[in-house]
């Protein structure tokens, strides 16, 4: 400090410059430390392009609906006598689920039944009448009115036997009636009379007594565009096509039936036209009026170069993928969708058969960026 203050002003300002100068220079990094270091590779699991022989489906909205469904009721009136099911039961046709009380309807039948008997004996003897008669008109000992007149009572008997045969069927029918039988197979559902009620054939305000549904098998209406109906013909000219429900997140397969028919005449308000699918049910996955997705195939796609879907992905310029390139690098590939089923995508052109390709991880990509294959997640 004594030496500066000595020398002159300008030869001081010199000198502190001068340190300055040196002491940038000692601390300044290597011009190399200033390089960008290289991006760190990103992690992705990869796939490969394969062919495989892929349906070609139809999706729609389905409902289920059951094959048969009903409220049991009553054909004849009367006191609801015994009620002998469980709601929910699944029954066989023929099972007896309620009586109506019976008394009434016997005692009908009974008396139809004695008439029967004494019309029967009241027709012996008019006919042996009738041979008297007739014997005796032929030795001119009796007139032919007589003759006449036995001859119309046995036919007016006769005539009444069968109107009797008749009040004892309807009688018979009148007491089956009481029996209330299940006409099909299938599940009943909540019971809507009480025990003890008195119920009527010909009430209109009358609920019934249960309602009961058929669901193995059970069917699916659901409707496609106009556009789609050569496509079913055809396919319904080769045999009947297949027909899959799925939840409608098409996470899990409900059942697999076929196409039994399709509508008769396309829906001019909306341009579609519907049909209707059989399934077997046998698990009971499928429940009356229940919404699920349906996939009809019409065709099927032989030796198609296929991708999981999640490897297509969406950009600015239409459908992509990331090529995996030898040097480990991805490249944007634009592809061509012909199909995809929510799980396979059935590419028409942009890839080859056994290209490698991007699985999942392409959030963090862009074209030429650095990857390293990650283990791909092990299934669920």
């Amino acid at each position: 400090m004594l030496l500066l203050t000595m020398l002159p002003r300008r030869h001081c300002r010199g000198l502190v410059l001068s340190a300055l100068t040196c002491l940038a220079a000692a601390t300044a990094p290597a011009p190399q430390a200033w390089a960008q270091a290289p991006a760190p590779a990103v992690p992705v699991t990869l796939t490969k392009v394969a062919r495989a022989d892929v349906p070609v489906m139809l999706k729609a909205l389905g409902q289920v609906l059951a094959m048969n469904n009903i409220v049991i009721r009553t054909r004849v009136d009367g006191t609801l006598d015994k009620i002998l099911f469980t709601e929910g039961d699944v029954v066989k046709a023929g099972t007896l689920l309620a009586v109506i009380d019976p008394r009434p309807y016997q005692a009908v039948l009974d008396q139809a039944l004695a008439k029967k008997a004494t019309d029967e004996a009241n027709l012996v003897n008019a006919r042996l009448n009738l041979g008297r008669s007739s014997q005796l008109a032929r030795n001119q000992f009796e007139t032919q009115a007589t003759v006449d007149a036995n001859t119309s009572l046995v036919a007016q008997l006769t005539a009444t036997i069968k109107g009797d045969e008749a009040a004892i069927a309807a009688a018979r029918l009148n007491l089956e009636f009481t029996q209330i039988t299940a006409p099909f197979d299938g599940r009943l559902g909540l019971r809507l009379t009480d025990l003890g009620s008195f119920i009527r054939a010909a009430d209109n305000t009358n609920p019934g007594i249960v309602t009961m549904s058929q669901i193995q098998p059970i069917s699916m209406v659901f409707t496609l565009p106009q556009d789609n109906l050569p496509a079913i013909t055809a396919a319904m000219a080769r045999g009947r096509p297949k027909v899959i429900a799925v939840t409608p997140d098409e996470s899990r397969v409900l059942d697999t039936g076929e196409l039994l028919t399709i509508d008769n005449a396309i829906d001019a308000t909306t341009g579609t036209i519907k049909m209707k699918a059989t399934f077997a049910n046998a698990k009971s996955t499928l429940w009356p009026g229940q919404f699920v997705n349906a996939k009809l195939m019409v065709d099927q796609r032989k030796g198609a170069l296929t991708l999981p879907s999640a490897a297509v992905q969406r950009g600015p310029q239409g459908m992509f993928v990331y090529s995996v390139k030898p040097d480990q690098t991805v490249q944007v590939r634009p592809v061509e969708v012909a199909q995809d089923s929510g799980g396979v995508a059935v590419i028409g052109k942009g890839v080859d058969d056994g290209e490698t390709v991007v699985l999942s991880g392409q959030s963090r990509l862009s074209n030429g960026a650095h990857i390293v294959a990650a283990p791909a997640p092990a299934a669920s």
